[in-house]
């Protein structure tokens, strides 16, 4: 872990990152997603679902799926599935803590909104003001992570040097772009022993060559990061 004393500049993804998969905030956003498809379309629920996961896979949010097959809104979108219950998030002032003693920079990059980044925050203790900046999918020009150039754009929007920085990331493919650009890369995996749900072609593997680390613990991750730098 040495490599961590050249970090000055963290960029944590949100969603399944910050806080444990096993919450499943995001089936609730699930739901709001299949709603939205479902009323847009006119599809029953269970189609409208195969839909959205199918635009989601295809396009790598359903939201820019949407965009490019229906040309909707994006911020209506975004409005309708943030519109959740966030109590299921666990009070957590410690990770808080430990974000403020690392040195340098604090970054979020999610394909959810600014709006659902603080509100995530805000329910889990945790203050948004800790973070110098949130790249968001507006942010991003609606393309989603791991595409290449809102990942470029995040880097030149931020003035991040990427080689003096680390990503903290639950979906394996969204640090490829990350580690091709010169950053430590740690992968977020589900707590072993809780149950949670994911899609066959989401499994989460560990053996790719641009995952630096990986872990199941953030809390645990960073303290051992912090006795390092």
């Amino acid at each position: 872990m040495e490599n961590f004393k050249n970090i000055n500049t963290w960029v944590f993804d949100l969603d399944n990152t910050l806080y444990p998969r096993h919450c499943d905030l995001f089936s609730q956003i699930d739901v709001l997603m299949t709603g939205y498809v479902s009323d847009l379309t006119g599809l029953d629920r269970i189609e409208a679902r195969k839909l959205q996961k199918d635009l989601y896979r295809d396009y790598g949010t359903t939201l820019r799926g949407l965009m490019e097959t229906r040309n909707i809104d994006p911020q209506g979108f975004l409005d309708v599935v943030h519109d959740i219950d966030y109590s299921p998030l666990p009070k957590n002032p410690e990770l808080g803590d430990m974000l403020a003693k690392l040195p340098g920079r604090r970054l979020i990059y999610t394909n959810g909104s600014v709006k659902h980044a603080t509100d995530t925050l805000t329910a889990m203790d945790v203050d948004p003001g800790l973070f110098e900046g949130m790249f968001d999918i507006v942010s991003s020009n609606f393309e989603p992570k791991p595409k290449a150039e809102p990942f470029a754009k995040f880097l030149k929007d931020h003035t991040v040097n990427a080689k003096s920085s680390a990503m903290f990331e639950d979906l394996q493919r969204n640090l490829e772009p990350a580690k091709a650009n010169g950053m430590t890369t740690v992968l977020i995996t589900p707590q072993t022993s809780s149950k949670y749900k994911v899609e066959e072609w989401e499994h989460v593997e560990t053996t790719a060559d641009y995952i630096d680390h990986s872990t199941d613990d953030l809390d645990g991750f960073l303290k051992e990061v912090l006795t390092i730098v």
